[in-house]
């Protein structure tokens, strides 16, 4: 079981890939080029605020909208270890398992968190916020394995026998 702590950025209900990444940045050349541009629609700053490691805590229906790739990218680009949400749209879900980004589904963390808490997860099994701890699902091994790989293109390098 891995265990981390970040800090919070807390994100309202229906975070859809076009607030992640608006379209009109889509034509850049990298990730990269494009992350600056994140959550611009919502806070044009708070792709410049946000850190590796931090966590961003979303409501209901988070990643929904398109299905684009570059959306989780970009938010692993940025550095951000998981997203915690109420419920995440599925194709955005897996696009993400894919990508190697970490997403957990829980409904309460949203309502106790305030942006810039300090959590903790215990991949598997809880949210730690202050006092209060969460319990939260595993995820299945064969998602577990590609995350750890970072993406589903290294995982399958690595089963394959031929990792980079």
């Amino acid at each position: 079981m891995e265990t981390f702590k970040g800090k919070v950025w807390v994100l309202g209900d229906d975070i859809d890939t076009d607030i992640i990444i608006p379209t009109d940045y889509l034509a850049l050349e990298t990730v990269d080029d494009m992350k600056k541009y994140a959550f611009s629609p919502l806070r044009e700053e708070l792709a410049g605020l946000i850190k590796p490691g931090d966590i961003i805590v979303g409501g209901k229906n988070f990643g929904c909208g398109s299905s684009r790739e570059q959306a989780p990218e970009i938010i692993k680009a940025l550095g951000v270890r998981c997203v915690i949400a109420k419920s995440f749209a599925r194709i955005f879900f897996r696009n993400s398992i894919n990508n190697g980004l970490l997403l957990i589904e829980n409904s309460d963390v949203q309502g106790v968190v305030k942006e810039g808490d300090e959590i903790e997860v215990n991949v598997g099994e809880s949210i730690v916020c202050g006092k209060m701890s969460y319990e939260i699902n595993s995820l299945p091994d064969n998602l577990l394995e590609i995350l750890n790989a970072g993406g589903l293109v290294a995982a399958m390098r690595k089963k394959n026998g031929k990792e980079v």
